[in-house]
């Protein structure tokens, strides 16, 4: 019996044919997946309240926080280590920068909680993926998180805050 053809005799698709309907379909599955995981790293804050990066006080008490517990891995300037972008020896990433020159900016206030509260896990990395960024639920409180992180976006220039307005504006709900 030909391989190509069905029980009733018809002629089904050839080989290539299959192969090439798993590679559209897994095409088709990468595309999702990478539109689903870039909507949840940028979406907007959900049960965290946006960080006030205007509210001075909230400011001036972040700096202090910032100084005490993040400054001696991501730079008394915010800088972040040197050669932040090239793995360590230990496979692990150097801790970037939370300036306009790294990538902070680009993740949600409530994406920037939860990472700094659990540290750097699952939703946020990949499982089994190893970092120096400790979970600070235990040091911190959830307002002194929200003082460092207005802290920390009070060093951002007007470009990178208005990317931010605009890439991470709500998604209309039907």
């Amino acid at each position: 019996m030909n391989a190509n053809l069905d029980r009733s005799g018809a002629r089904g698709p050839s080989r290539s044919q299959r192969w090439l309907a798993r590679g559209i379909s897994v095409g088709v599955l990468t595309v999702v997946a990478l539109l689903l995981g870039t909507y949840y790293y940028t979406r907007p804050s959900g049960t965290s309240p946006a960080i006030d990066h205007g509210n001075a006080t909230l400011v001036a008490r972040g700096r202090v926080v910032y100084e005490n517990n993040c400054a001696s891995c991501h730079g008394a300037k915010l800088e972040g280590q040197p050669g932040w972008r090239k793995r360590l020896p230990n496979g692990r990433m150097p801790a970037p920068p939370h300036d306009d020159s790294g990538h902070t900016w680009h993740h949600a206030d409530r994406v920037l909680f939860d990472i700094t509260r659990n540290g750097l896990v699952p939703p946020h990395a990949p499982a089994n993926y190893q970092s120096d960024m400790p979970a600070f639920n235990s040091l911190l409180s959830d307002d002194e998180i929200r003082a460092v992180l207005a802290y920390i976006k009070s060093h951002w220039s007007g470009k990178v805050m208005q990317w931010r307005s605009e890439a991470l504006k709500p998604v209309r709900q039907p």
